[in-house]
């Protein structure tokens, strides 16, 4: 090909792929097109059903097929309107009180905008050095409302589950434990624990390990006393009592485990302590929180999730680290064509702490709501969580419902039992219960005012509603209780 041919090759080629380059006035109206598809959501959100049953549950997006030729961005907002945004579950709504997740606030997603158009690399200090020194400072701020000292190091990443599965890799590294070591390490959870802790195991390789499950006490949390003695028994059969996974707000009834107990337990045995606090560590915000997750600060590792209990966008996790040299150790690593990076090293890089090497900047999205906001607000929309959920328990009781502890943060568990049912003396059949309780969740999520979900608790069908969106406050809690009403009439009773 001879010299000018390439250059006209290359022109021609450049003029096409400007397209992705738009200029100021496309890109303005690109801009005030979405924006207007974003405000409509916002603004309808009091209108919109938490949970839209369709015949079709979003088969017609399949119509967004990838084509040489364009269809627009208008053609592609209409096509998310009316099959992503429409049917199914509405997290951003306030009448969701379903899962754990809170709705996303609106100034995350502008910090979500900036990182996505500056693409600063947050990965490496000597790429992104700002953007680095941003991501250790909200870990910093996050590693001080747990209590953490400042040899502490951690990371944000994808959201809870990839957190846990880096803590357990922390702690077997920590614990020197090789292949041949696995058939004999215990791991301590409950029957609570969060299911990706099973499978960070099986992922890491640690299937193999003896798992003991600790008895809990009459709210769901682990028995601390239970926990020593098991302990003790497994180190005299010459165990390797390895790791305790504690819960700081579990999934199914929202229980804390006594941390402050389980603490002196694993300092006793030297046992790797680990806290899944992925819903409830950010409720030591509260005074309320504080008092029911002290010993948080006495962890090796632990778990707290933004998405959650702060309320950003999915995809945000984050794990914390005591010692932050073990974090490093598990996580570093050496590339010949990264050796430039190696001239900056101010600040530990989180692409030297998690496995992650390419990542978004994602500390922008919780950095921007605190500049904005300031803390207050979140503090306040922590507590007044808590005490919505109090007042769904109250309030579902004299009902006639069975509800289940006092919530230790926002979930709560219950179910409806015929009034024949509910003297002393009566004899409860089951199968009636579980059924008629089955058919009160589905009769709720296809009224669609309101989403609250199931579990299966002590054997039995349970509800749940768990207040955790920003967006949830006393008159969604009000018509959760008038929906529930009517669909007991509905139903019969």
């Amino acid at each position: 090909m001879s010299e000018e041919s390439l250059i006209d090759q290359l022109a021609g080629l450049e003029a096409v792929a400007r397209a992705l380059e738009p200029e100021a006035e496309e890109r303005s109206a690109l801009f005030r097109e979405v924006n207007e598809y974003a405000e409509q959501f916002l603004e309808s959100l009091e209108e919109r059903p938490a949970y839209h049953v369709t015949e079709a549950m979003g088969v017609g997006i399949r119509a967004g097929t990838v084509e040489e030729n364009p269809p627009g961005l208008a053609r592609a907002l209409q096509l998310l309107g009316d099959h992503v945004d429409g049917p199914g579950l509405n997290p951003a709504s306030g009448g969701h009180l379903g899962y754990i997740p809170g709705g996303g606030i609106y100034t995350a997603a502008l910090g979500d905008f900036l990182s996505d158009i500056s693409n600063r690399y947050a990965g490496v200090f000597f790429g992104g050095p700002g953007a680095v020194r941003l991501e250790n400072l909200i870990v910093r701020w996050v590693a001080d409302v747990v209590g953490y000292p400042e040899q502490a190091a951690g990371v944000h990443l994808a959201g809870g589950s990839m957190a846990n599965l880096v803590a357990l890799a922390t702690a077997r590294d920590a614990h020197a434990l090789r292949g041949r070591d696995y058939d004999r390490a215990v791991v301590y959870l409950t029957t609570q624990t969060h299911h990706c802790i099973a499978k960070a195991l099986r992922v890491l390789g640690l299937g193999d390990c003896h798992v003991r499950e600790v008895p809990l006490d009459e709210r769901y949390r682990m028995r601390a006393d239970h926990l020593d003695r098991m302990i003790a028994a497994d180190q005299a059969a010459g165990l390797k009592s390895w790791v305790v996974v504690a819960s700081a707000g579990t999934t199914d009834v929202g229980a804390v485990d006594p941390l402050d107990a389980i603490a002196d337990v694993t300092d006793r045995y030297d046992v790797w302590y680990h806290i899944d606090g992925a819903y409830g560590g950010f409720f030591a915000l509260t005074g309320h929180g504080r008092t029911i997750l002290k010993g948080m600060e006495r962890s090796d590792s632990v778990v707290l999730d933004p998405h959650k209990s702060l309320f950003l966008p999915y995809g945000s996790g984050m794990l914390l680290v005591r010692d932050g040299e073990r974090l490093a150790g598990t996580h570093h690593y050496e590339a010949h064509y990264m050796q430039d990076a190696k001239k900056a090293t101010d600040e530990r890089s989180p692409a030297d702490l998690s496995p992650e090497l390419t990542r978004p900047f994602r500390a922008l999205r919780l950095w921007l709501p605190l500049m904005i906001h300031g803390v207050a607000p979140f503090r306040a929309a922590l507590e007044e969580k808590c005490l919505l959920a109090r007042y769904f328990r109250e309030e579902i009781a004299k009902r006639g419902f069975w509800v289940g502890p006092e919530p230790d943060l926002t979930v709560v568990v219950y179910r409806y039992v015929p009034e024949r049912m509910r003297t002393p003396d009566a004899v409860i059949d089951w199968a009636i219960v579980n059924s008629y309780n089955e058919q009160l969740v589905e009769a709720v999520r296809r009224d669609g005012r309101v989403f609250v979900s199931s579990t299966q608790l002590d054997g039995k069908f349970t509800l749940r509603v768990a207040v955790v969106v920003h967006r949830t406050h006393l008159s969604h809690i009000d018509t959760t209780l008038a929906v529930l009403d009517e669909m007991v009439e509905r139903l019969g009773r």
